[in-house]
């Protein structure tokens, strides 16, 4: 679904990823796993069209390296961003309708569904989404990047500030989402419990993929995985 060949991220004259390839297909998660500076947030961004980046990026054949991020969210590109970054004076109703701009058709039963998905949020429904914990903010940023109905969703960081008893809720609810088929690109720097729940991983660091592998593959490589575990 998702190809990206020789990726290379700038900010400004600062080359932040050097040339990296992967791959998602569809159904799968995926995840980009690395410390912080290995350019996980740079890739997310080269691949919203945020970042000025050069290389390939296609999204089931359609290459998007052209496109503004405008036409690539359209194309079936969502993401939940590093930081959460709800809009904190809206609802949390109001966030989610902000999300499915594009789905005005179903836009009642979208929220609905979510709702149902995410029960606290539908508590919180009429709450300010500043009001929230971290944890439920986390919920509404993944909500409201799924109101777009994409085809692929990027998750930056969803564990990133958060306690390790909502970081585990969390990933249940992430693991639910791949359950019902969603494909996703994780990036995150808890590699145990991305793991736990991604087809297959790719380790950044220094901008270059050092190291990739099935959970399972990497599993058995202790000094790997003492280098991974010791990320979060």
């Amino acid at each position: 679904m998702l190809d990206v060949e020789n990726l290379e991220v700038f900010h400004g004259p600062i080359e932040a990823v050097h040339g990296i390839s992967f791959a998602v297909a569809e159904g799968q998660c995926v995840a980009l796993l690395g410390p912080n500076g290995a350019g996980k947030t740079s890739t997310i961004s080269a691949i919203t069209g945020i970042a000025k980046a050069t290389g390939s990026i296609a999204l089931s054949g359609v290459d998007l390296t052209p496109l503004p991020v405008e036409s690539r969210m359209r194309k079936g590109i969502a993401v939940s961003p590093e930081g959460r970054r709800v809009f904190a004076n809206l609802s949390v109703e109001e966030n989610l309708r902000l999300g499915g701009a594009q789905q005005k058709n179903d836009l009642a039963d979208r929220i609905a569904e979510w709702f149902d998905t995410f029960p606290i949020l539908g508590e919180r429904r009429n709450q300010l989404a500043g009001t929230l914990s971290g944890g439920e903010q986390q919920m509404l940023a993944i909500a409201r990047a799924l109101m777009a109905n994409p085809r692929i969703l990027l998750l930056d960081e969803p564990s990133l500030g958060l306690a390790p008893k909502i970081v585990t809720q969390i990933f249940t609810m992430i693991g639910a989402l791949k359950e019902k088929g969603m494909t996703i690109l994780l990036v995150e720097q808890n590699a145990t419990q991305a793991l736990r729940l991604s087809d297959y991983v790719y380790l950044l660091n220094n901008g270059r993929i050092v190291a990739e592998g099935t959970a399972e593959t990497l599993g058995t490589n202790d000094a790997l995985m003492a280098e991974l575990t010791g990320l979060t």
